[in-house]
Formats: C-alpha cells, structure tokens, sequence
C-alpha cells in the first residue's frame, strides 16, 4: 500500500491520499482538537497523539492533517504515513461503529427555496470537487439578505489564499448564475 502525499494552498496543512482507498464514502469529517476525535474517530485520535497536529480532515478519498506553526513536516509526515497505513493495510474502521458522520448541508432538501436549491447544487457540481482537489470542502450555511454564508474545512479552514478563493472564484461564479447572489461570506462551523 502507497500514501501519497500532496502540498495544498495552505501550507500549514497536507494531503494525505491512501492510494486506491476511500476514506468515508458519503460525506466528511473534521476534528479540530483530540476531543471531538476521540468521541469519533480512533484514526483521528491517533493522529492527535502526535506533538505538532492541530486539525484532522476526511474526504471521499483523501486525509488532510494540519501541523502547528512550529511542527515539521519533514518529521510529522513518516508518523503520519504509518498510522494511516496501518489502519487501511488492518482494515481498522476509521470512525466508531455507530457515528455517523452527518449529511452534507450542501444536500438539496424540499424545503429549500429555489435560489437555495440553486446555490447548493452550483456549490455541490463545481465548487466542492475542486476543493477537494486541494484538501478541503466547502460547506452551505445559509443565504441571507443576498448573501451566502460558507463554512471552509480542511486545508481551506485558515488558509490564505481561501478570501481571495471565496470572493474572486466563488463569489463571482454565483453571481454570474445567480442574480439574486450579491457577496458570499464565510462563516464558523462552531
């Protein structure tokens, strides 16, 4: 088995892609501290067992860690590498029997307005899958007043490069397809 790793826009955080593995199949997961990973995930608690590791991510296929300002990559990524091998390689589940991880807010539900169901489905087919690429998600908060309000996760969660993403990419494709979209915001998950 071969974990690749990738650089990401944030440098505080890489990817890590178990190579032909899924990590969680229908959603994702963050854990920003050792408690909400313990209470779900024994992958990510062990990842947070390491000195230097300050958020965990899932993807569909895909881990994304971020380090703290003074961590080493050069260091914290054979650790990293290991544990993730190790649980796919003992086919470990990677979240406790029973937590499930909850439905994508992005999910189009029959109660949204139609500029909702409108926002959701351009964030869910153009949007989410090129962040993945660079390890993270974005996630529908609400539409206010004329405004979305995101929630950044993963390697998007602190990155620099995520305002210029959000107004400069995000922003300007929703209004584009969307009139009654006038700014795109971002929001805490907490």
């Amino acid at each position: 088995m071969f974990i690749q790793t990738e650089e990401t826009p944030n440098p505080a955080t890489i990817k890590f892609i178990p190579d032909g593995n899924v990590v969680l199949p229908n959603s994702t997961a963050e854990f920003k501290n050792q408690k909400q990973a313990s209470a779900q995930s024994p992958l990510a608690m062990q990842l947070f067992a390491i000195d230097g590791i300050e958020a965990v991510f899932f993807g569909h296929d895909f881990i994304t860690v971020t380090k703290s300002g003074n961590a080493s990559w050069q260091y914290l990524t054979p650790e990293i590498q290991a544990i993730i091998m190790d649980f796919f390689v003992s086919k470990k589940p990677i979240m406790f029997e029973g937590r499930d991880v909850e439905v994508s807010k992005n999910t189009v539900n029959s109660d949204d307005s139609e500029i909702v169901k409108q926002i959701k489905e351009l964030i869910e087919i153009k949007v989410r899958p090129a962040v993945a690429m660079d390890g993270g998600d974005i996630i529908f908060h609400s539409f206010e007043d004329g405004i979305v309000y995101l929630v950044l996760k993963g390697s998007c969660s602190g990155c620099p490069s995520s305002t210029v993403t959000l107004k400069s990419g995000i922003e300007n494709m929703l209004k584009h397809y969307i009139p009654e979209v006038e700014a795109v915001e971002q929001v805490s998950d907490e």
